[in-house]
């Protein structure tokens, strides 16, 4: 017996580094939102609300195919990424898919939330759907293919230009991608672009023929226009009409047009640009809409046009944290040229429906007040969920009603994928709730909710171990490599813990109830942390379930 205690000990060693290296999971019964939006805007029968899309959905690209229309947005370094609706009326959408669904698709790897995938276009040519693209800081710009919008997509096709923001323009059977580039010059100054064309063989997946330059710099060259942008070809009576964003996509955000006789130029600027801006309005204004551009003309079958473009709706100067939106208004033509929106007009909440069939309220609407709440009772997640980078292998698995999430890499790891999954905010004000099933092995492991908005600035909210005891913990990174412990509270973690945020605008309010009763563990806390100005890149806060170990490292 004394002779086997060696390795009685080597075993028991062994069994508990084992246990320290397994990766701790939780399980999360369930996930609500309710959310309220800031402006109480009545909307008639007759009328459709803005926006179209709330919450981060921006860069919207849309097409008509028949009598149905296909929209997809930006997702940058989120995965499953550039998410594609569906609607009969331009007003009402539900999501579909994915276009960029499996992680071979893309290599996320180190990128940055504001990184890879940036503004994407939408088409469709006998009977394919084409998105074209850019995967900043991966591969450059990129086709996928679809027969059917809804998925699956095809593997990128990757395009030999440099730049980003590129669509494609449709001639019969002839097919023209143009986007920005840098000038054929030396840059005068920092956000000098231009805006070339090049004809696409589709059929082959190439570029051929010359690429030209048809727009250098924006509409004035002497006045430096910066960062000219989601260019987008179109056709109408006598003239190819070429339009783009300019300004960055800040309140200086503008949408611009030029028209040409030749596909290749010269493009004359029109005298009266922008066609569409928010700056010189009042800043103070009350519930104002701000950063209006990046603009998508389309059609409808009943021959009327329509623009959806992006815009934000801060709740004070400067400051919002759900994103840049999608929205969309009538485009009328006077005089030969398109008008958006007259100078100095604020985009309106309500206006005049198009003149489309009425098509059924979506199940999950995204636009104006709504609650939603998910019991992972499927088989899959709903497509709304999304994780940060794309995973090797997946880190979550669904069954008893519930999500299970397996610790990887910490946020805040911009190399690691963490065992995150969250759902978009969509609203200044909202209530988001879970409940987490959790007992924390070591100190510093976690679960509960994170909100964030990129690896520098986000918050947690949930259990922990500190010292050797499990407690209910706030997390806050504001732009910054390490987190903070904002406060505590002893918990008991044998049981289900139900975690609440609240949040007001730039406020924040923590609540948990275990078997003892529901607390506050801190009312009032300054959120602007997640607010895109403080916070910087292209994103919206997006908020969801969290698990890590820091035992176990990242695998």
């Amino acid at each position: 017996m004394t002779r086997s205690l060696p390795r009685i000990v080597t075993t028991l060693a062994a069994l508990m580094l084992a246990q320290a290296a397994e990766a701790q999971t939780a399980r999360f019964d369930r996930f609500s939102y309710d959310g309220r939006s800031q402006e109480r805007v009545v909307v008639a029968p007759s009328q459709y609300r803005n926006p179209i899309l709330s919450g981060y959905y921006p860069d919207p690209s849309v097409t008509r195919v028949g009598d149905d229309y296909y929209l997809v947005n930006s997702s940058f370094a989120h995965f499953p990424g550039l998410p594609i609706f569906k609607s009969k009326d331009l007003v009402s959408w539900v999501q579909i898919g994915n276009a960029i669904s499996r992680p071979s698709q893309l290599d996320l790897a180190g990128r940055g939330l504001s990184q890879a995938v940036f503004a994407p276009d939408i088409s469709w040519h006998a009977g394919v759907f084409y998105i074209v693209n850019t995967c900043v800081q991966c591969k450059g710009n990129f086709v996928i293919t679809a027969k059917d919008a809804a998925g699956p997509w095809s593997d990128p096709i990757w395009l030999p230009f440099e730049g980003i923001d590129p669509s494609i323009y449709w001639e019969g059977d002839k097919a023209y991608i143009v986007n920005n580039r840098a000038p054929d010059e030396t840059p005068r100054y920092d956000g000098h672009r231009a805006i070339w064309v090049q004809e696409y063989d589709w059929r082959a997946g190439k570029m051929v023929g010359p690429s030209t330059q048809i727009v250098n710099g924006g509409v004035d060259l002497a006045t430096k226009p910066v960062w000219i942008e989601g260019p987008h070809l179109i056709r109408h009576d006598d003239f190819y009409y070429l339009i783009a964003a300019e300004g960055g996509t800040g309140d200086n955000h503008s949408e611009v047009v030029f028209r040409s006789k030749s596909l290749t130029g010269p493009f004359v600027p029109y005298p009266e640009n922008p066609i569409l801006t928010q700056r010189g309005l009042a800043a103070d204004r009350a519930n104002p809409v701000t950063s209006a551009g990046h603009a998508k003309f389309v059609q409808t079958q009943n021959g009327d046009w329509w623009a959806t473009f992006l815009a934000t709706r801060p709740y004070a100067p400067e400051r919002y944290a759900i994103g840049r939106e999608t929205f969309l208004l009538p485009v009328t033509w006077s005089d030969g040229w398109p008008h958006i929106l007259a100078p100095k007009t604020p985009i309106p909440f309500a206006t005049t429906k198009p003149r489309l069939p009425a098509q059924p309220r979506p199940t999950t609407p995204v636009t104006g007040d709504f609650a939603y709440s998910d019991a992972f009772a499927g088989k899959s997640l709903a497509m709304q969920w999304i994780g940060i980078r794309a995973p090797a292998t997946p880190f979550h698995t669904l069954g008893a009603g519930g999500l299970t999430l397996r610790s990887r890499a910490a946020l805040g790891d911009r190399q690691g994928v963490p065992a995150f999954l969250g759902r978009r905010q969509q609203h200044h004000i909202a209530t988001i709730t879970t409940r987490v099933t959790f007992a924390p092995r070591t100190d510093g492991a976690r679960a509960g909710l994170a909100a964030v908005q990129n690896d520098e600035s986000f918050l947690f909210f949930g259990i922990t171990r500190i010292a050797g005891k499990p407690v209910v913990a706030l997390y806050a990174r504001d732009k910054a490599q390490a987190d903070t412990l904002v406060t505590s509270a002893p918990v008991d973690p044998s049981g289900p813990v139900t975690l609440t945020i609240r949040t007001d605008k730039g406020v924040m309010a923590f609540d948990y109830q275990t078997r003892a009763g529901r607390r506050t563990l801190l009312s009032n806390f300054d959120a602007t942390l997640l607010t895109t100005a403080r916070a910087g890149g292209f994103v919206g806060t997006v908020v969801g379930p969290y698990v890590y170990d820091p035992a176990a490292g990242t695998s």
